[in-house]
C-alpha cells in the first residue's frame, strides 16, 4: 500500500499564488511540487490571503482581501496534493479568517475591515456558492472564527472589542446564534486575535495581538460557554517596542503551544498541563521577519513559520521532551507569505 504524504500549503498575499510542498517530517525536508495562481481580482491582496481546507481534506478555499473579496475553491490531488482551481465565488467582505465546518457543507469567515462574521454554503462539488447565507455583525476588527469538535459551538475574536464572540451553530440551516452569554470579555486593550482549541476540546486558547498574552479558557462541553483559567506573557515585561502578537496553535498531542510574535520576531513555546490546560513557558526562538502565519505538521514533529517581510520559511524541530523548537532549514517562499496549511494525503494505493 501506497505510503501517506504530507503536503504544505503557503498563501502569498501579494504574488496571489499558493506555494505546494512535499514534507518529510522524518527527514525534515521540503520538496517543491507546484505553484497555484489564485484567480478572482486584478485588484492588489498585500496584506493576507487566509486558507482553510476541508474536512475529508478534499477541498481548499483560498481568499483575496480586495474587491470583489473572492473566495477561490480548488480540489486538491489525493496523489501529490497539486490543486484544480473549481469555482470563485464572492464573499460579502475582506475576510482575514476563513474556516470550513465539520460537515464539509458551510465556509465561516471573519471581517476585520467590515466588523462582521458570514457563512457560505459549499455545494456537493466542494465548491464555495453565493452570496453568503447569513451575515452577523460584530464588535470591531472580527479577527478569527473557530468551531468545535461537535459542530455545535462557534467562537470569534473581536480584536476591537476586546471579547470573544460565543454563538451556537444549527448545520441543518447553515445559522449562527448567539449563545448565552453572547461574548467573553478579556482584558480592555488586549486585542483577541486567534483561537486554537486544545485536541481534547476541553480548552481554548486566545492570542491576543496588542499586549502579546495568550488566555486559558474553559470549555463547557454542555452549553459550549467559555471561563477564563489564565493569562500568559510572550514577551518580557519590560519589552521595549508595541507588540504584535499573531498566529497560535497546538501540537496533535496537546502537549505544547505556540505563538508568533512580530515586533520581536519570535516565536514563543509554552508547556501544556494535561489535566488543567494551563502554560508553562519553555522559551522563544528567533524566526522570520513578520511571523504572521505558521503551522505544525500533523506528525507534531515540525513547525513552519513563514516571514511576511523576508518572503521565506523557516523549519524547526519540535523536541519530543521539552517541546523547545531547533531551527533546520529555509526556502524562499511568493512575495508576502502570511498563511500556512499542512495536511496528511491518504494513500493512493490498494490495500
Amino acid at each position: 500500500m501506497a505510503e501517506s504524504r504530507t503536503v504544505v500549503y503557503v498563501s502569498n498575499a501579494e504574488s496571489k499564488t499558493i506555494s505546494i510542498f512535499g514534507l518529510d517530517a522524518n527527514r525534515g525536508s521540503l520538496e517543491p511540487v507546484d505553484t497555484a495562481d489564485v484567480p478572482g481580482t486584478d485588484e492588489p491582496s498585500p496584506i493576507s490571503m487566509p486558507l482553510a481546507v476541508s474536512p475529508d481534506r478534499r477541498f481548499l478555499y483560498a481568499a483575496l482581501r480586495s474587491a470583489p473579496y473572492p473566495v477561490a475553491s480548488f480540489a486538491i490531488d489525493p496523489r501529490n496534493g497539486r490543486l484544480t482551481h473549481l469555482a470563485t465565488a464572492p464573499l460579502p467582505d475582506a475576510m482575514p479568517y476563513i474556516l470550513v465546518d465539520r460537515t464539509g457543507r458551510y465556509l465561516f469567515s471573519a471581517s476585520y475591515h467590515g466588523a462582521k462574521l458570514a457563512v457560505s454554503a459549499i455545494g456537493p462539488d466542494g465548491a464555495v456558492h453565493g452570496p453568503a447565507l447569513q451575515i452577523v455583525p460584530t464588535p470591531p476588527k472580527a479577527h478569527c472564527v473557530v468551531i468545535d469538535a461537535s459542530n455545535r459551538f462557534l467562537y470569534a475574536a473581536s480584536l476591537g472589542g476586546d471579547v470573544v464572540l460565543q454563538q451556537t451553530f444549527d448545520a441543518a440551516s447553515g445559522r449562527m446564534t448567539p449563545n448565552e452569554p453572547p461574548v467573553l470579555r478579556v482584558r480592555p486593550g488586549a486585542g483577541p486575535r486567534h483561537l486554537v482549541f486544545h485536541p481534547n476540546g476541553r480548552f481554548l486558547y486566545l492570542i491576543n495581538e496588542l499586549d502579546a498574552t495568550i488566555d486559558v479558557c474553559a470549555v463547557d462541553l454542555q452549553s459550549g460557554t467559555l471561563h477564563s483559567l489564565q493569562t500568559v506573557a510572550m514577551l518580557p515585561p519590560d519589552y521595549p517596542e508595541k507588540p504584535s502578537a499573531a498566529d497560535i496553535h497546538v501540537t496533535p498531542d496537546g502537549r505544547f503551544l505556540y505563538g508568533s510574535e512580530r515586533a520581536s520576531n519570535t516565536i514563543a513555546g509554552f508547556s501544556i498541563d494535561a489535566g488543567t490546560g494551563a502554560l508553562s513557558p519553555i522559551g522563544s526562538v528567533e524566526t522570520e521577519p513578520a511571523p504572521r502565519g505558521f503551522n505544525i505538521d500533523p506528525s507534531g514533529r515540525l513547525l513552519l513559520a513563514v516571514g511576511q517581510t523576508s518572503h521565506k520559511m523557516s523549519l524547526y524541530s519540535i523536541d519530543a521532551q521539552s517541546g523547545r523548537l531547533t531551527k533546520i532549514g529555509q526556502c524562499p517562499m511568493g512575495t508576502n507569505p502570511n498563511w500556512v496549511e499542512i495536511i496528511d494525503l491518504p494513500p493512493t494505493g490498494g490495500a
